[in-house]
């Protein structure tokens, strides 16, 4: 079983910056590809960032390309997200996802998520 906490959310103004991490534990993540989603109230679940297993290919979503960095440390099983230039919009509480083999954007072929942490951009 894989688990998955984040850290470093909170409260910040718009265009202020925040980094986010998550550590994985409970197996070996040899192929392990890493995402990043947010959900806002009232809103589905949507694809962030992704990176692969060995952190030679990144992903990111139109809304935060250029803002946004996703990147793996440790023995790869910590992935890091820097939140850049923030807006209101991008309040959600964000998840950290892991799934085996290639990468994808669909929230329905990740199999291990953390709980996720709330980020809030004030105007």
């Amino acid at each position: 079983q894989v688990q998955l906490v984040e850290s470093g959310g909170g409260l910040v103004q718009a265009g202020g910056s925040l980094r986010l991490s998550c550590a994985a534990s409970g197996r070996t993540f040899s192929n392990y590809v890493m995402a990043w989603f947010r959900q806002a109230p009232g809103k589905e679940r949507e694809f962030v960032a992704g990176i692969s297993w060995r952190g030679g290919s990144t992903y990111y979503a139109d809304s935060v390309k250029g803002r946004f960095t996703i990147s793996r440390s440790g023995d790869r099983d910590t992935v890091n997200l820097q939140l850049n230039s923030l807006k209101p919009e991008d309040t959600a509480v964000y998840h950290c996802a892991a799934r085996y083999g290639s990468f994808s954007e669909v929230v329905g072929t990740y199999d291990s998520w953390g709980r996720g942490i709330q980020v809030t951009v004030s105007s």
